[in-house]
């Protein structure tokens, strides 16, 4: 097996289904909707799955460490619309795709490390950040996004066979 074809074929398929679910958010929906107050909001949580197609995937494939002082302001990306979504979403899958095409052989084995206020938070090899902190976290916010879409009363698409609103 080539890990290295397997790894974009996985890559494209959970990016695929991952678009599917943004496109099915209304045109119209409440971006600001919370299902609790400790929740991110549906803007927020939509926005965030544009990181793994986006700065997280891409960074780990192009850097070997991302660090930030503690005073780091980051202001998460939360989309006025849907349109703007999808948008940022292809794009950036557009730009990260390359990168993950172009790491080949032993650079997956190298370290990468996210360091935030001097402490380090990430600290793997390339291969195992790409499919813990990439792949493995956009899946895990993609199944809280059904969950959003459930209780804002959108349907929701199959993503590994058919949903209940598809039987």
């Amino acid at each position: 097996m080539d890990a290295q074809k397997a790894l974009i074929a996985e890559f494209d398929r959970e990016s695929a289904k991952t678009r599917k679910m943004l496109d099915a958010i209304p045109a119209d929906a409440d971006f600001n909707f919370k299902p609790h107050p400790k929740s991110m909001t549906l803007g927020r949580l939509a926005g965030h799955l544009t990181d793994f197609v986006g700065d997280w995937g891409n960074h780990t494939l192009t850097m070997d460490k991302l660090e930030f002082p503690a005073d780091h302001k980051w202001e998460p990306y939360a989309p006025a619309s849907k349109a703007e979504l999808l948008e940022k979403f292809d794009k950036k899958l557009a730009e990260t795709r390359p990168a993950l095409v172009a790491t080949t052989g032993d650079a997956w084995d190298r370290n990468w490390k996210f360091v935030f206020g001097g402490q380090a938070w990430i600290d793997d090899t390339k291969y195992n950040v790409f499919r813990e902190t990439v792949l493995n976290h956009m899946i895990h916010h993609r199944g809280q996004l059904t969950v959003y879409l459930r209780l804002i009363g959108a349907k929701v698409p199959g993503i590994y066979g058919p949903s209940a609103d598809e039987m």
